[in-house]
């Protein structure tokens, strides 16, 4: 009695020391931030004034990342005077599911609307269109040195002012052209293919081509050109955290098949790529904004990503800055955008022009390599196989969970005989610890546990070893549902996104950890988990060790799963809610099939004869404990 007390103590000790933790980590991290930013600030104005007190003109050197060497701004000018507003102009391309509009101030794609999908609102007024950049929330430029006389001068498109040559409406696709003229006879044409609808690899593609007409003689002594690309996204979804956690920078080198990303935080993070790269993706919990080099490999990436305040309507501010090698036999570049959702089929369709994969599905978070071999070829396939003949993604759900319990029901079968063999014989354990009551004869009273075991024909590791090879589909699931655009918008019961966490009543104050909501789903799974875990303590508090875990498994977990899922996907909660109650009804039905007193005599019977010969594991384990009591 004394030791569960001590263990209940310690557990709330533990719980304790971990909220504590989390709260002092997170004002750390908050003063460390403002510490960052300061110094960054610090170190900007240095280099001001550094850049202001150098020489105007620029020696006729060679230049290899462009993009990134500040010029002085009077040179840019004689290569086009300032830009004035009614000299800009504007033009649209859309097909079924994309409209893109074009400003010729830099001769660019500036807002991106996704026609099919609507952002989140309140009270469930989702008509207002996602969008995943704006004129003023973007900007994309292509710099590169020119010669002016005796100076190498930079140029940036971002700034200069195209003109719109004309726009090709073919039957598959429309084209549009910007061209930046030099001189009279040297230019750069920008050409923009969006394609009509019909192939789903096709939809969400920009084809956008950098065409150079007579530009060799103006280039300074350089080997690459730069590419810079900022883009603000929106909050498309209803949870500000949720979405957060899924949105980050994804990037992928070329002949491999996963991809690297820059982590999720709430705060600032960057990384400098020295390798080559296939494409670089702007990616939300949703959609994504992806620019793929198609003909020449971006040479390097120099990425960062700011977060944004919950509240403010936007999530995180990226930053791409790169280059692509440039010789003078150099005549275009081809780049694709893809603009859209994070649709796994979709992404997986898109290919380059040698039909290989461009692994852009693989910015879909599946979780590890095990897991995402689950989701990838039983969970997803089985999803899209339901999708087809049911359209309540309620009922989706439910048959996938059903499927999904029925698949591993072998599994639990055999973790709970383990368990039930554990249980029958403590009357043979009870005698072990009559017969070595003091603390000294702790290692002799585990190797008899242990003889016993073997004679038994019980292994200790029965129970746990089913359930660690279900943990794929658990992650798998896990991954799944959060990362499912296929659920975003589909009511169901009281939830009117199951994408979203559902609300069945807002809080005046928000509570630590918890949220400022109360979530239906989610609490109905804790209780599940109640319930569940008490079933589960009565079939294992015989064995040693788990009295003291009590606390713990019957209170603590439940209740911070509460916490961490009460701004989780309903369809997640859904989820694991349903799986619970099958786990229940699958736990009294194989409670019904073992008596427990037969299991018991089959058990002594096999204990009569038994040769006594040991397993490898069994051996090896007693080596160690003969090892730390000659320590000893």
């Amino acid at each position: 009695m004394e030791n569960n007390k001590q263990s209940v103590i310690a557990f709330v000790l533990i719980t304790v020391i971990f909220f504590a933790f989390m709260l002092y980590n997170g004002r750390m991290n908050a003063k460390y931030e403002e510490e960052q930013q300061k110094a960054k600030l610090e170190q900007a104005m240095e280099q001001m004034t550094q850049v202001a007190s150098e020489s105007v003109n620029t020696p006729n050197e060679s230049v290899n990342t462009p993009s990134t060497q500040p010029m002085e701004q009077s040179p840019v000018e004689e290569v086009q005077p300032q830009v004035e507003p009614q000299d800009i102009e504007t033009a649209t391309l859309e097909n079924d599911v994309l409209r893109i509009e074009f400003t010729s101030l830099g001769g660019r794609p500036y807002d991106v609307v996704l026609k099919e999908y609507t952002k989140y609102a309140p009270k469930n007024e989702r008509n207002e269109l996602v969008h995943l950049f704006q004129p003023e929330t973007s900007s994309f430029s292509v710099s590169m040195y020119i010669r002016q006389q005796l100076r190498n001068v930079q140029i940036s498109t971002g700034d200069k002012n195209f003109s719109i040559i004309g726009i090709d409406k073919r039957d598959d696709a429309s084209v549009i052209t910007f061209r930046l003229s030099l001189e009279e006879d040297a230019w750069i044409d920008y050409i923009y293919t969006l394609y009509q609808s019909g192939k789903p690899e096709r939809d969400y593609m920009l084809d956008y081509k950098i065409a150079f007409h007579n530009i060799a003689p103006l280039m300074a002594n350089q080997t690459s050109i730069g590419i810079d690309w900022t883009a603000r996204t929106f909050q498309n979804e209803r949870s500000y955290k949720n979405e957060n956690m899924y949105t980050t920078l994804v990037y992928h080198f070329p002949n491999e098949i996963g991809v690297e990303d820059l982590g999720i935080g709430n705060a600032e993070k960057e990384k400098n790529v020295g390798s080559a790269l296939d494409w670089v993706s702007f990616k939300q919990q949703y959609f994504s904004s992806t620019l793929i080099a198609l003909d020449k490999k971006l040479s390097y990436a120099d990425m960062a990503y700011t977060t944004e305040k919950e509240g403010s309507g936007f999530i995180k501010k990226f930053e791409m800055h790169s280059a692509v090698a440039y010789t003078p036999q150099t005549s275009k570049y081809d780049f694709s955008f893809y603009f859209g959702p994070n649709k796994f089929a979709v992404l997986k369709s898109i290919t380059n022009a040698n039909g290989e994969s461009l692994s852009l599905e693989r910015i879909i978070p599946l979780g590890w390599v095990i897991s995402t071999i689950v989701s990838r070829w039983l969970v997803i396939p089985t999803f899209d196989f339901l999708r087809e003949y049911i359209s309540s993604f309620g009922l989706i759900i439910l048959l996938l969970t059903i499927m999904v319990k029925i698949l591993i029901s072998p599994l639990t079968y055999k973790s709970y005989l383990s368990t039930a063999k554990m249980r029958v014989i403590k009357p043979e354990i009870d005698q072990l610890n009559e017969k070595y009551p003091k603390q000294s004869d702790a290692m002799k009273k585990q190797q008899e546990t242990m003889a016993l075991y073997r004679k038994a024909g019980i292994n200790p590791m029965g129970g746990c070893l089913p359930m660690l090879i279900q943990m794929p589909i658990i992650i798998a699931m896990f991954r799944f549902f959060p990362a499912s655009i296929e659920l975003r918008g589909q009511s169901f019961l009281w939830s009117s996104d199951l994408s979203s966490y559902d609300s069945i009543l807002q809080l005046p104050f928000s509570i630590p950890f918890y949220g400022d909501h109360v979530s239906l789903f989610a609490l109905l799974m804790a209780v599940s988990m109640y319930f569940m875990s008490y079933m589960t303590y009565q079939q294992t508090s015989s064995q040693p060790g788990m009295a003291g875990m009590k606390f713990m498994t019957l209170y603590i977990m439940p209740v911070m799963m509460l916490f961490w899922f009460n701004d989780y996907s309903s369809g997640l909660c859904y989820y694991y809610f349903l799986s619970t109650l099958i786990t229940i009804a699958q736990t009294f039905i194989i409670r019904r099939m073992i008596d427990d007193e037969k299991l018991h005599n089959k058990i002594k019977a096999h204990m009569k004869n038994n040769n006594g010969k040991k397993s490898r594991f069994q051996m090896k384990l007693e080596e160690k404990l003969k090892e730390r009591e000659a320590r000893r």
